[in-house]
């Protein structure tokens, strides 16, 4: 049997704490008794336990396990995370004492952030939700954040993506301990895609910060109202009366990119609107957007969201139109 403990503490989301064993309990009636299972337990430092939502959770006092697994909490805008893990100064010591002890650690979503404060993601690769990986590099700037990961391990750290992301990291645990046919027909009981690689396809660039000022802001406004055009770096700059060199300089000074790099960007963000929400061809789409030859919009459509096109229409595409015929 795995001993796996889900860490419950104030504030964490109801939902990691019960999805992770939730799956491995399917996965246990599923591969039967000729085959070891998982023995899960909902562990903490502490008595009572209030979830995200005002769940009370029943726990147990922490034990020896062989992978611990911590969920995310409630992130929004505002929240001093100073203060909110200042107050979980027990969870940062028994995520400590388990990953000294030997034991596999692993972070659900935001919950990167308390294996961050438990000095376990230095010098060491991690990834956590797209919307947030920014503020986790900027504050564990000795880990190696890669935000278009799903699941990223490490020296026997776990990290994950947004929380539906714990489905992709517990799939991968069934796979190795319990073995790909017992993964393969568990997802396909529980309606979980075991084929996702990255979170690259889900970011909406539209909810994170934009960084630069004034002068970055009017460049890209410009270069989003024609997406269509060709892009000519010296007509831009004289656009905003400075040369090709200060653009540049100016523009990667508050943006940390090129306008073109912005531009491309911003080509494919149009492009998945138009994918997700119309019946037009995908070469229509590529003209609509500033490409003039499909296969090269196609290769950069797929290195911007992980998939191409086709694929992502197929995945994300809202329900209007026929199914058939619209990828010609």
């Amino acid at each position: 049997m795995l001993r796996v403990g889900v860490l419950a503490y104030p504030g964490c989301f109801a939902s990691a704490v019960f999805g992770v064993p939730d799956l491995l309990t399917m996965a246990t009636h599923i591969a039967g008794p000729d085959r070891a299972g998982y023995e899960v337990s909902v562990v903490s430092p502490r008595r009572r336990v209030v979830a995200s939502g005002g769940v009370a959770l029943a726990v147990s006092p922490l034990c020896d396990v062989d992978v611990l697994v911590v969920p995310g909490f409630e992130l929004v805008t505002g929240l001093d995370i100073d203060a909110k893990i200042s107050g979980l100064s027990k969870e940062i010591t028994a995520i400590r004492s388990h990953a000294a002890a030997g034991d596999v650690v692993v972070s659900i979503c935001v919950g990167a952030f308390l294996l961050a404060e438990a000095g376990l993601l230095d010098h060491r690769r991690a990834t956590t939700s797209w919307l947030f990986a920014d503020k986790l590099a900027q504050r564990c700037p000795d880990a190696d954040v890669r935000p278009e990961h799903l699941v990223v391990t490490d020296k026997g750290v776990t990290t994950t993506a947004a929380f539906s992301a714990m489905y992709d990291f517990a799939l991968e645990l069934i796979r190795e301990h319990s073995g790909a046919d017992v993964a393969r027909t568990t997802a396909r009981v529980a309606l979980v895609d075991d084929a996702r690689s990255s979170q690259a396809p889900y970011v909406d660039a539209r909810l994170l910060p934009q960084p630069g000022n004034d002068f970055s802001h009017r460049v890209r406004r410009r270069l989003d109202q024609n997406l269509a055009a060709r892009y000519d770096l010296g007509a831009l700059a004289d656009t905003f009366n400075v040369s090709s060199r200060t653009l540049l300089r100016r523009f990667a000074e508050e943006t940390g990119q090129s306008p073109l790099e912005y531009l491309h960007s911003s080509r494919v963000r149009r492009a998945r609107h138009l994918l997700e929400t119309t019946d037009r061809t995908v070469a229509g789409i590529c003209t609509a957007v500033g490409y003039r030859d499909p296969g090269t919009f196609a290769a950069l459509f797929a290195k911007h969201t992980g998939r191409r096109p086709r694929d992502y229409r197929a995945a994300f595409r809202r329900g209007i139109g026929h199914p058939g015929g619209c990828d010609k």
